[in-house]
């Protein structure tokens, strides 16, 4: 896990919280692993380096070079 977690609460109509919380139990993982893993997903596929404590997106780095 990473350092220093911070939480993050959302609302998720209860059908899908369900579905998904079902789903997670028979894939032997949990609902924050899962989460965690779709957000560095989007990060690294919007080109963010989530790695550090700045944000700072790899297109934009680059450009500064």
């Amino acid at each position: 896990m990473e350092d220093k977690p911070a939480r993050f609460t959302i609302l998720i109509d209860r059908d899908k919280k369900k579905a998904f919380d079902e789903l997670c139990a028979a894939q032997d993982v949990t609902a924050s692993q899962v989460i965690r893993q779709l957000i560095r997903d989007y990060l690294d596929r919007n080109g963010v380096d989530h790695g550090s404590g700045a944000m700072r997106t790899k297109k934009l780095r680059k450009a500064r070079k």
